[in-house]
Order: C-alpha cells, then sequence, then structure tokens
C-alpha cells in the first residue's frame, strides 16, 4: 500500500515539474519580441519605517536574441515609456511623471541594450547592460531565469536592483530609498 502512494506521488511530482527542466539552450535560440499583454515590470521602493511604493509600466516594448553558439552573443533591449507609470494613486502618477522624477515630458523613453550575457546555470543568466535614464547612462545588472518554452513562446523572470540617485531620481532619500527593486515577466514570440 505505501509502495503504491510512494509511487503515485513520485508520478505526480514528474508531471508537476516546470515546463523549463527540460528546455536546451539549442530549443530556445533565437530571436522574440517581448509581447507586452503576457509581460510585466513591476517596480518597488522600500520606505523607512515599513511601506513603500509599488507600481508597474504598463507600456514598454523590446527584444531577445539567443545566440545557441555562444551565449555570450545573446541581446537583450527593453524600452520603457515612463508615462505610463502605474502605483493605483493618481497624485503619485502624476508625481513620478514629472520633472521630480521621471521627467516624462522631457525624456519620454528609459532604455536597456545589453553588452552581455553571461550563463550562471542551466536556466539562468546574468544580463549586463547600458540603461539610460533621464539623459543618464550607467551600466545595470539583472538576473535572467528561464520560465518556459512553448510553441515558439519563451517566458523570462527577470529581477535586479537600480540606485536611483545615478538617474537624477533621489527625491525623497532617505525616507524612501535609493534602491529600486524590479521583478519582471517578459514573454517573446519567436519571428
Amino acid at each position: 500500500m505505501y509502495a503504491r502512494i510512494f509511487g503515485f506521488a513520485a508520478a505526480v511530482a514528474c508531471f508537476a515539474m516546470p515546463v523549463f527542466a527540460a528546455v536546451a539552450l539549442g530549443d530556445a535560440a533565437g530571436s522574440y519580441t517581448i509581447s507586452p499583454g503576457s509581460s510585466s515590470i513591476h517596480f518597488s521602493i522600500a520606505k523607512l519605517g515599513g511601506g513603500g511604493l509599488d507600481g508597474a509600466f504598463a507600456r514598454f516594448k523590446g527584444s531577445i536574441l539567443i545566440d545557441n553558439s555562444d551565449i555570450g552573443r545573446s541581446q537583450v533591449n527593453f524600452t520603457i515609456f515612463p508615462e505610463s507609470v502605474g502605483t493605483d494613486q493618481s497624485r503619485i502618477d502624476a508625481f513620478l511623471r514629472s520633472d521630480a522624477v521621471f521627467d516624462a515630458a522631457n525624456n519620454p523613453e528609459i532604455q536597456f541594450r545589453s553588452t552581455s550575457v553571461k550563463r550562471t546555470g542551466a536556466t539562468s543568466a546574468l544580463v549586463t547592460g547600458r540603461l539610460t535614464a533621464r539623459g543618464k547612462t550607467f551600466q545595470e545588472k539583472f538576473t535572467a531565469e528561464l520560465r518556459g518554452l512553448r510553441a515558439g513562446t519563451i517566458k523570462f523572470h527577470v529581477t535586479g536592483k537600480v540606485l536611483r540617485s545615478r538617474y537624477g531620481m533621489d527625491v525623497g532619500t532617505p525616507i524612501y530609498s535609493n534602491v529600486v527593486d524590479f521583478d519582471m515577466t517578459l514573454t517573446g514570440k519567436r519571428g
């Protein structure tokens, strides 16, 4: 009886394995266009004493190129439109769009262009690149974890930390942290 229960549990565990576990790099090779409808770019900023600020960007675009022969030649490029920032608080959204933070009227795009991609595991990579916001460009690093590949669609979970003071957006420090935590789901369609 215990053997049957154990066997059943083992079979269920096999079926519950994530899709990405069987994905080979060769299967993922190709060019992908990020699909905003099935992707998300969220951010959070901690606040002294608890709480903080959580938000997302509704408009962005980008591309991912995975080079099968040399993962280091892979590329990630994306553009965020800061006027699309949303926190579910219209007063804060207007403040973030203003010249105190994003200055979206004069700086309508935030761009990231990878300069290197380094594989860190079977399904993960460290993506280093140039982030440009408010006319300032600095090198930033993001961790990307392959979450799935199915029928020409690829999904990554991407995280990273950016110091907002580097880009002239340090209003509110030290009450609000200088560190912006990014948590992104990027879904791309092959093509």
